[in-house]
């Protein structure tokens, strides 16, 4: 298994921006999966400019939910140098819009269900691996409780993959205004339990 570093903070806070740069110092192979899907005319400009800012070089894979199945069905991800997710909250949003066909009344079960299989997919695929994985995710559980349903069983789904990654990282960072704080101690620190 490689290296996985979790990137976490609030949207806009540079995760991205800070996960491409990580990318790009741990060699010259990297994978680029992208989770977001241009359902509207917005989220599709979003998807453009993001894909704007990437080294032509990295290959990309759109793969919006299924990533551990995607990538051993994708020949030769193995001799990439970095995995980079990007990111790991419309990768939760996916499933729970394809779980959820009512707003007012999710089903908080199938949503459940499909969230832990695609994170025991996806862990499968980060611990079976050689390269190493950059995982981006918003933290969400640092502002209002959403005043809807489905907001708050996405809400909830998405602190849990946080939680599940963040127990399996090597390094976990929060951004902050485009500043990464590391969250979990260097190796050498020997005041870590």
């Amino acid at each position: 298994m490689g290296r996985l570093s979790l990137i976490l903070g609030g949207a806009r806070s540079g995760k991205s921006t800070y996960a491409e740069t990580l990318a790009s110092r741990c060699g010259s192979r990297v994978t680029y999966i992208a989770t977001a899907q241009g359902l509207d005319d917005e989220m599709a400009a979003r998807i453009a400019a993001h894909q704007t800012q990437r080294p032509t070089t990295w290959e990309t894979l759109e793969i919006p939910y299924n990533v551990g199945k995607a990538l051993k069905s994708h020949p030769g991800h193995e001799d990439t140098h970095v995995i980079l997710l990007d990111c790991l909250t419309l990768l939760v949003s996916n499933l729970v819009m394809q779980a959820s066909s009512d707003v007012d009344a999710p089903d908080d079960r199938k949503a459940n269900e499909l969230v832990a299989s695609e994170l025991e997919g996806l862990v499968a695929a980060i611990t079976d691996n050689s390269p190493d994985w950059i995982v981006v995710s918003n933290e969400v559980g640092l502002g209002l409780v959403p005043p809807y349903p489905l907001g708050r069983v996405y809400r909830d789904l998405l602190g849990w993959a946080n939680q599940r990654l963040a127990a399996i990282a090597d390094e976990v960072y929060f951004m902050v205004a485009g500043i990464p704080m590391r969250l979990t101690p260097s190796d050498h620190d020997p005041g870590f339990p």
